[in-house]
């Protein structure tokens, strides 16, 4: 019986570990520690080609925002840092218009109602790629990938990989990202 419980107490450790603020590869992902990665112009490698269903209808395809800067951020409605960080990001993309283009990537809700509730909730108008088995994550191979839930990517307007942050980000920090790789341009 003691056995027992144990492995009740593990499993339940392992589903409740999922997401967090801290480094760890407990409940399927590495979540993040905020840790930012600038790639100098020089190197950087061309971003995937991103395509999919938007939460609540139509489709989207990254080759439509050829020449503009992306900012990409990969979320789940389940995820705690993610519910953190939503409203810096709407914020973001509000003082960013017109100088980057906003996308989430909605990775793991098996459906599409407790991510359109997340995007209600937090206000979040731009616009989300449903990608519930990671399809679309797996295009960013081993480069720079968004390795934990939330992760965020921005791609210069020459579609390029330009930095990553691992894990919650702040308003700041994507607003200065933003801003410097579209001065490049």
């Amino acid at each position: 019986m003691h056995r027992r419980g144990l492995l009740i107490g593990l499993a339940a450790s392992v589903l409740l570990a999922g997401c967090g603020a801290t480094p760890s590869a407990e409940g399927g992902f590495v979540g993040g520690d905020g840790s930012l990665t600038i790639v100098p112009v020089a190197e950087r490698q061309p971003a995937p080609q991103i395509t999919g269903e938007l939460l609540g209808g139509g489709t989207f395809d990254s080759a439509d925002l050829a020449g503009q800067v992306i900012v990409y951020n990969v979320w789940g409605s389940w995820c705690a840092p993610c519910r953190k960080e939503a409203p810096a990001l709407e914020a973001a993309a509000q003082a960013s218009a017109g100088r980057a283009s906003f996308v989430g990537i909605n990775t793991r809700d098996l459906d599409q109602g407790p991510a359109l509730a997340f995007t209600r909730a937090f206000g979040i108008t731009f616009p989300s790629v449903f990608d519930p088995d990671g399809r679309e994550l797996l295009k960013f191979g081993t480069q720079l990938p968004p390795s934990a839930i939330p992760s965020t990517l921005v791609v210069d307007a020459q579609g390029r990989v330009a930095a990553r942050v691992l894990g919650e980000t702040t308003e700041a920090t994507i607003r200065g990202l933003v801003d410097d790789v579209a001065a490049e341009s």
